[in-house]
This record gives C-alpha cells, structure tokens and sequence, in this order.
C-alpha cells in the first residue's frame, strides 16, 4: 500500500486528516505532497485552516484536509 492510498483510506474512514495525523497514524512525514498526488489523479479534496493547542497549550493554526464530499 503506497502513503497515497492511506491517505485517502484515513480520509474515507475518518473525514479529515491534519499533518500531526499524518506523521503519527500514517508515517506519512509530507502531508501536502501525497494531497496534491491524490488531487492529480482526481481526487476532490479540500482544505481549510483550523486552530489547535501544540503540545505546549499554544495555539497554533494548521491545515485540516477532507474530501469534498465529506
């Protein structure tokens, strides 16, 4: 299975994926590259910038990733 296809596996199973999700649950360390190979071949996928707190409590602005029929 290549990173492209977990990808879109964790999308289609969870709805929305942001890069910590990624390198945590996928091994997948270049979120926005394997976004823009799945968009290549026909994927609609969106993207909108969210507020989450870092490990510090901070808040930090990250882009959360979801298919366009979800």
């Amino acid at each position: 299975m290549t990173q492209n296809d977990r990808v879109y596996e964790y999308l289609t199973e969870h709805g929305t994926i942001t890069s910590l999700e990624a390198i945590t649950e996928l091994g997948v360390t270049r979120l926005a590259s394997r976004i823009n190979d799945l968009k290549r071949t026909g994927h609609e996928i969106t993207g909108q910038m969210i507020t989450v707190k870092n490990r510090f409590g901070e808040s930090v602005r990250v882009k959360e990733y979801k298919l366009k029929d979800n």
